[in-house]
């Protein structure tokens, strides 16, 4: 079964903006191996017209910054799923819309695939707290920037449950940032 890996960017107080936070070359380099590890990326509305309101346009017309240029390229070349309630069309290349988050799906999708060597990255808030509390997360990438933004979106938003953690490894940035890779302890999921 294919891994479903959560992975955002955050800031140290704990909220999601992607126009707020470093997006250096060691973070384009790090997430342009992790998206060429997958082969589907899954977002809601508000991640994804933000992202294709910007690369596919770089992937037309290269920056000449390497990582940046091959971040572009990778995220395009992905296949991606966007989950909307509004949205009627898309136009990003490869995409393919849905209107709900059903946990069968998903389950189908994790099972499908290549004998479960490529993973599944979803990158927005809401679709992590949905993952999350249909229990569908194998791994959570988080992205942990050195910026107080003292409001914006927080990523665990509504979290009613309790989800214990092991943390498997770090990865720190020139810039700050450091990335915690953690894993869900199945049974770990507790009511209050």
């Amino acid at each position: 079964m294919r891994k479903l890996i959560a992975a955002i960017n955050m800031t140290l107080d704990g909220f999601c903006n992607h126009t707020a936070l470093i997006a250096d070359n060691d973070i384009h380099q790090h997430y342009s191996e992790l998206i060429r590890s997958a082969d589907t990326l899954i977002y809601g509305r508000i991640t994804y017209q933000l992202m294709e309101d910007y690369w596919p346009a770089i992937v037309k017309k290269p920056t000449g910054n390497k990582q940046t240029d091959d971040f572009a390229v990778a995220i395009d070349n992905i296949s991606k799923i966007v989950f909307s309630r509004t949205l009627k069309s898309v136009d990003w290349g490869d995409t393919i819309l849905k209107n709900k988050v059903i946990r069968e799906e998903i389950l189908e999708l994790k099972k499908s695939g290549n004998g479960g060597s490529r993973s599944i990255l979803v990158g927005s808030p809401s679709l992590i707290v949905t993952f999350m509390q249909l229990d569908l997360i194998d791994e959570y990438q988080l992205s942990v920037q050195p910026i107080i933004l003292g409001k914006g979106l927080p990523l665990f938003k509504n979290i009613n449950d309790r989800i214990n953690l092991k943390l498997l490894k770090t990865k720190t940035f020139s810039s700050g940032a450091i990335t915690l890779y953690y894993e869900p302890i199945r049974g770990g999921i507790s009511k209050k």
